[in-house]
């Protein structure tokens, strides 16, 4: 009985070690860049969407390679054309679509968007059709990676969203789905897998989220400077956007079970236990590895804010210091009513040194404006040097 109390008192004083703060940030500058932003202002067929994650598809995420494919994915997307800068009728608006980048250049004849089509009509890539989907459920993607443990198959988060109304917001989240889609599949993904997961939170009173939002893949293969073999899959939770963090061996991906959750001090199996890293982000983000070793929190702040931010961590779960403003979107905001949102990074993209960042626009009035600006709804792109 000695040696238990003695054990025990020893288990008492064990602690997480204490992980280093360093929460200054690295100098930087920051300035548009007009030749990405330029390769989405398009005129025919894609010609508007939100999301825009971007998934390497020789899984090499840290570091920017010559001959790399990049898949694009986008969300809700406008499908039609635009003559003498009107919005011409039959254009449609569908859930998602996708494009492939050639090269790591913005370079025009080197992008190529897809997008189904049924009796003439644009479709989206994705559709949910799982035991819980409901019958007028679509998806909102979320991000994905190639997954080099499992064959090269690409993995992208699908949230299942349903209409409630036609308000500007007038759509719920109601699920979270894994979808798969092999090497070998041929664009423009006729065949893919889709599999309900337990990763959408709903707590009462209205606090509901899901993971699945950003990823960090931190392992030898993806190039991370500090691989630990872990998969970081970050969730956004409640209105005041609250960041979650989960991780999983990539070779373990679908075996939910073995799926951990960061609850502020460990990892624990609990997904109720999550505890928020930090709060105040946006719906989409991302998290990136800096040249000086530490890593950059990217988003939108508070969802639906001006500015670009970031938030600088010591390991890819925090924690997290403070808001850093990057950047001021108001040029992109032209009209009443317009907004910026769900700012990220895409280290693939970036050259050394550099983080290229993306940010969307949209509108409150949305059909209304998009008539008067058809543009309007396009990914936004500034650089970020570090000196």
């Amino acid at each position: 009985m000695r040696y238990f109390f003695l054990m025990l008192f020893i288990a008492s004083q064990i602690t997480t070690p204490a992980i280093a703060q360093n929460f200054v940030p690295p100098k930087f500058t920051v300035a548009p860049a007009p030749e990405w932003t330029d390769l989405f202002y398009r005129s025919s067929g894609w010609f508007g969407g939100d999301g825009i994650f971007t998934i390497p598809l020789n899984g090499i995420e840290s570091a920017q390679t010559k001959t790399a494919k990049t898949l694009i994915v986008f969300s809700d997307t406008m499908i039609g054309d635009i003559i003498d800068g009107k919005l011409q009728p039959k254009s449609k608006m569908i859930h998602n679509s996708i494009a492939i980048l050639n090269g790591n250049k913005p370079l025009q004849d080197q992008l190529h968007f897809y997008w189904k089509t049924s009796h003439g009509n644009p479709e989206s890539i994705f559709s949910p059709k799982t035991p819980k989907t409901g019958p007028t459920d679509y998806y909102w993607l979320g991000d994905g990676f190639v997954n080099q443990e499992l064959n090269n198959s690409i993995f992208i988060f699908g949230l299942r969203v349903k209409t409630i109304s036609d308000d500007a917001f007038g759509f719920q989240e109601v699920g979270n789905t894994l979808i798969k889609v092999q090497a070998e599949q041929a664009l423009p993904y006729d065949q893919y897998e889709q599999k309900d997961t337990p990763f959408f939170i709903d707590r009462g009173n209205g606090e509901i989220g899901s993971f699945g939002l950003g990823i960090f893949v931190n392992t030898k293969q993806s190039k991370a400077s500090k691989p630990d073999g872990y998969l970081y899959v970050y969730g956004v939770l409640g209105k005041d956007k609250k960041l979650l963090v989960s991780r999983v061996k990539p070779k373990d991906l679908e075996d939910y079970q073995k799926w951990t959750f960061w609850d502020g001090s460990t990892w624990t199996s609990k997904m109720e236990s999550s505890a928020a890293i930090t709060n105040g982000i946006s719906n989409e983000l991302s998290v990136s590895e800096l040249p000086d070793g530490r890593y950059a929190l990217i988003f939108q702040e508070n969802g639906l804010g001006r500015n670009v931010c970031m938030k600088i961590g010591a390991t890819p779960f925090g924690p997290f210091g403070p808001v850093i403003k990057i950047w001021d979107t108001s040029e992109a905001i032209k009209r009443k009513g317009f907004y910026t949102y769900n700012a990220k990074a895409h280290p693939s993209l970036s050259a050394k040194g550099e983080l290229l960042i993306s940010y969307n626009v949209n509108s409150f009035n949305f059909f209304e404006d998009l008539k008067i600006q058809p543009n309007l709804y396009r990914p936004r792109f500034i650089k970020m040097k570090f000196e």
